[in-house]
Protein backbone atom coordinates (compact mmCIF):
# COMPACT_ATOMS: atom_id res chain seq x y z
CA UNK A 1 0.00 0.00 0.00
CA UNK A 2 0.92 3.86 -0.21
CA UNK A 3 3.50 4.69 2.40
CA UNK A 4 2.01 7.00 5.00
CA UNK A 5 3.43 9.55 7.53
CA UNK A 6 1.37 10.77 10.43
CA UNK A 7 2.28 14.23 11.84
CA UNK A 8 1.85 14.34 15.25
CA UNK A 9 2.18 16.98 18.01
CA UNK A 10 0.55 19.21 20.62
CA UNK A 11 -2.33 21.81 19.70
CA UNK A 12 -0.96 24.49 18.39
CA UNK A 13 2.52 23.06 17.75
CA UNK A 14 2.88 24.25 13.78
CA UNK A 15 1.93 20.33 12.09
CA UNK A 16 -0.53 22.33 9.43
CA UNK A 17 2.27 24.66 8.75
CA UNK A 18 4.62 21.52 8.10
CA UNK A 19 2.30 19.33 6.18
CA UNK A 20 2.37 22.94 3.72
CA UNK A 21 5.75 23.35 3.40
CA UNK A 22 6.11 19.61 3.20
CA UNK A 23 3.62 19.16 0.25
CA UNK A 24 5.61 22.47 -1.61
CA UNK A 25 9.32 20.44 -1.62
CA UNK A 26 7.55 16.87 -2.49
CA UNK A 27 5.59 18.13 -5.44
CA UNK A 28 8.53 20.24 -6.52
CA UNK A 29 10.48 16.98 -6.38
CA UNK A 30 7.13 15.48 -8.82
CA UNK A 31 5.56 13.11 -6.65
CA UNK A 32 1.94 12.73 -5.81
CA UNK A 33 0.72 12.98 -2.82
CA UNK A 34 -2.64 13.31 -0.58
CA UNK A 35 -3.11 14.30 2.94
CA UNK A 36 -5.48 13.10 5.62
CA UNK A 37 -6.94 15.47 8.72
CA UNK A 38 -8.04 14.08 11.95
CA UNK A 39 -11.21 16.37 12.71
CA UNK A 40 -12.63 16.41 15.78
CA UNK A 41 -16.39 14.97 16.70
CA UNK A 42 -18.65 17.09 15.26
CA UNK A 43 -17.80 18.65 12.57
CA UNK A 44 -20.56 19.23 10.00
CA UNK A 45 -19.28 18.25 6.59
CA UNK A 46 -23.06 17.92 5.12
CA UNK A 47 -25.93 19.65 6.13
CA UNK A 48 -29.73 18.50 6.85
CA UNK A 49 -31.70 19.52 3.66
CA UNK A 50 -28.78 19.17 1.19
CA UNK A 51 -29.24 16.73 -1.48
CA UNK A 52 -26.62 14.82 -0.52
CA UNK A 53 -27.86 14.73 2.92
CA UNK A 54 -31.19 13.43 1.53
CA UNK A 55 -29.36 10.59 -0.06
CA UNK A 56 -27.89 9.60 2.94
CA UNK A 57 -30.88 9.83 4.86
CA UNK A 58 -33.19 7.90 2.53
CA UNK A 59 -30.28 5.06 2.87
CA UNK A 60 -27.57 5.53 0.28
CA UNK A 61 -24.11 3.71 2.04
CA UNK A 62 -21.79 6.87 0.62
CA UNK A 63 -22.48 9.51 -1.82
CA UNK A 64 -20.17 11.49 -3.91
CA UNK A 65 -20.91 15.32 -4.24
CA UNK A 66 -19.46 16.49 -7.41
CA UNK A 67 -18.71 19.57 -8.94
CA UNK A 68 -16.31 21.25 -11.93
CA UNK A 69 -13.52 21.61 -9.24
CA UNK A 70 -13.59 19.21 -6.77
CA UNK A 71 -15.27 16.11 -5.26
CA UNK A 72 -16.30 15.06 -1.70
CA UNK A 73 -17.05 11.56 -0.34
CA UNK A 74 -19.78 11.58 2.50
CA UNK A 75 -19.90 8.13 4.88
CA UNK A 76 -21.74 7.52 7.28
CA UNK A 77 -19.97 5.30 9.75
CA UNK A 78 -20.87 3.79 13.08
CA UNK A 79 -17.01 4.44 14.71
CA UNK A 80 -14.21 6.49 14.37
CA UNK A 81 -12.02 5.13 11.39
CA UNK A 82 -9.04 3.79 11.27
CA UNK A 83 -5.97 5.34 9.24
CA UNK A 84 -5.37 2.38 7.01
CA UNK A 85 -9.48 2.19 6.19
CA UNK A 86 -9.41 5.76 5.42
CA UNK A 87 -6.53 5.38 3.18
CA UNK A 88 -8.37 2.85 0.85
CA UNK A 89 -10.30 5.49 -0.20
CA UNK A 90 -7.88 7.04 -1.90
CA UNK A 91 -6.46 3.92 -4.03
CA UNK A 92 -2.47 3.48 -4.86
CA UNK A 93 -2.00 5.98 -7.21
CA UNK A 94 -0.13 8.15 -4.35
CA UNK A 95 3.84 8.06 -3.86
CA UNK A 96 3.00 8.98 -0.03
CA UNK A 97 0.21 9.80 2.04
CA UNK A 98 0.69 12.60 4.90
CA UNK A 99 -1.56 12.61 7.90
CA UNK A 100 -2.12 15.23 10.31
CA UNK A 101 -3.07 13.52 13.91
CA UNK A 102 -3.66 10.12 14.19
CA UNK A 103 -1.16 9.46 16.98
CA UNK A 104 -2.27 6.21 18.89
CA UNK A 105 -2.14 4.64 14.74
CA UNK A 106 0.32 2.04 13.68
CA UNK A 107 1.66 4.26 11.02
CA UNK A 108 5.29 6.18 11.34
CA UNK A 109 5.27 9.29 12.80
CA UNK A 110 7.38 12.64 13.13
CA UNK A 111 6.41 14.85 15.92
CA UNK A 112 5.95 18.69 15.66
CA UNK A 113 7.69 20.67 19.07
CA UNK A 114 7.48 23.96 19.87
CA UNK A 115 9.22 24.97 23.23
CA UNK A 116 5.60 26.88 24.41
CA UNK A 117 3.25 24.00 23.63
CA UNK A 118 4.50 21.64 26.57
CA UNK A 119 7.14 19.17 26.48
CA UNK A 120 7.03 16.34 23.82
CA UNK A 121 3.85 13.62 23.53
CA UNK A 122 4.20 10.26 25.24
CA UNK A 123 3.87 6.84 24.32
CA UNK A 124 4.21 7.74 20.78
CA UNK A 125 4.92 4.45 18.76
CA UNK A 126 7.09 4.55 16.06
CA UNK A 127 7.92 7.92 15.89
CA UNK A 128 11.20 8.54 14.09
CA UNK A 129 11.69 12.30 13.28
CA UNK A 130 11.00 15.67 15.45
CA UNK A 131 11.02 18.87 14.16
CA UNK A 132 11.73 21.07 17.01
CA UNK A 133 12.46 25.19 18.07
CA UNK A 134 14.75 24.01 20.64
CA UNK A 135 17.57 20.98 21.17
CA UNK A 136 15.99 17.90 22.79
CA UNK A 137 17.40 15.51 24.85
CA UNK A 138 16.63 12.35 22.66
CA UNK A 139 17.64 10.03 20.62
CA UNK A 140 15.13 10.44 17.90
CA UNK A 141 16.43 12.70 14.84
CA UNK A 142 15.86 16.11 14.88
CA UNK A 143 15.37 18.97 12.25
CA UNK A 144 14.89 22.56 13.14
CA UNK A 145 11.37 24.15 11.84
CA UNK A 146 12.76 25.51 8.60
CA UNK A 147 14.50 22.12 7.63
CA UNK A 148 11.69 21.28 5.15
CA UNK A 149 14.40 19.77 2.33
CA UNK A 150 16.54 17.48 4.87
CA UNK A 151 13.49 15.86 5.92
CA UNK A 152 11.74 15.53 2.55
CA UNK A 153 15.16 13.40 1.80
CA UNK A 154 14.37 11.37 4.73
CA UNK A 155 11.02 10.88 3.59
CA UNK A 156 11.94 10.05 0.27
CA UNK A 157 14.67 7.57 1.00
CA UNK A 158 12.64 5.91 3.14
CA UNK A 159 9.36 5.78 2.62
CA UNK A 160 8.85 6.86 -1.17
CA UNK A 161 11.63 5.53 -3.37
CA UNK A 162 11.27 1.69 -1.70
CA UNK A 163 7.38 1.52 -2.99
CA UNK A 164 7.76 3.03 -6.24
CA UNK A 165 6.99 -0.25 -7.67
CA UNK A 166 4.72 -2.43 -4.99
CA UNK A 167 1.89 -4.71 -5.08
CA UNK A 168 -1.18 -4.37 -3.09
CA UNK A 169 -3.11 -7.24 -2.30
CA UNK A 170 -6.63 -7.21 0.27
CA UNK A 171 -8.51 -10.00 0.79
CA UNK A 172 -12.42 -9.58 2.29
CA UNK A 173 -10.90 -5.92 2.61
CA UNK A 174 -8.06 -6.80 4.69
CA UNK A 175 -4.43 -6.13 3.63
CA UNK A 176 -2.24 -9.03 3.10
CA UNK A 177 1.34 -9.18 4.07
CA UNK A 178 3.36 -10.96 0.79
CA UNK A 179 6.75 -12.01 1.05
CA UNK A 180 8.86 -11.24 -1.91
CA UNK A 181 8.15 -14.90 -3.54
CA UNK A 182 4.70 -14.74 -3.68
CA UNK A 183 4.48 -11.25 -4.27
CA UNK A 184 6.70 -11.39 -7.24
CA UNK A 185 4.99 -14.50 -8.41
CA UNK A 186 1.58 -12.50 -8.67
CA UNK A 187 2.79 -9.35 -9.98
CA UNK A 188 4.23 -11.06 -13.03
CA UNK A 189 0.90 -13.58 -13.75
CA UNK A 190 -0.97 -10.41 -13.19
CA UNK A 191 1.28 -8.77 -15.75
CA UNK A 192 1.67 -11.52 -18.20
CA UNK A 193 -2.13 -12.26 -18.36
CA UNK A 194 -2.71 -8.16 -18.83
CA UNK A 195 0.30 -7.65 -21.10
CA UNK A 196 -1.74 -10.28 -23.78
CA UNK A 197 -5.15 -8.75 -24.11
CA UNK A 198 -5.40 -6.59 -27.32
CA UNK A 199 -5.12 -2.48 -26.89
CA UNK A 200 -3.60 -2.79 -23.66
CA UNK A 201 -0.60 -1.14 -24.54
CA UNK A 202 2.70 -0.36 -22.15
CA UNK A 203 1.03 -1.45 -18.11
CA UNK A 204 2.51 0.57 -15.39
CA UNK A 205 -0.70 -0.14 -13.30
CA UNK A 206 -3.07 -3.30 -12.63
CA UNK A 207 -6.16 -2.53 -10.10
CA UNK A 208 -8.25 -5.98 -10.68
CA UNK A 209 -11.41 -6.67 -7.76
CA UNK A 210 -13.09 -9.72 -7.59
CA UNK A 211 -16.78 -10.35 -5.02
CA UNK A 212 -17.54 -13.72 -4.54
CA UNK A 213 -21.05 -14.20 -2.95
Amino acid sequence: MTAIVSIVGNSESGKTTLIEKLLGELKSRGYRVATIKHAPRGIAVDQPGTDSWRHIQAGSEATIVSTPERMVLIKPVAADSTLDEITRFFGEDYDIILAEGFKQAEAPKIEVHRRETGPLLTDIKRLFAIVTDEPLETKTRQFAPDDVKALTDLLEAGFIKSQRERLSLYVNNNLVTLSVFPGEFIANVLLAMVASLKGVGKVKSVAVFLRKD
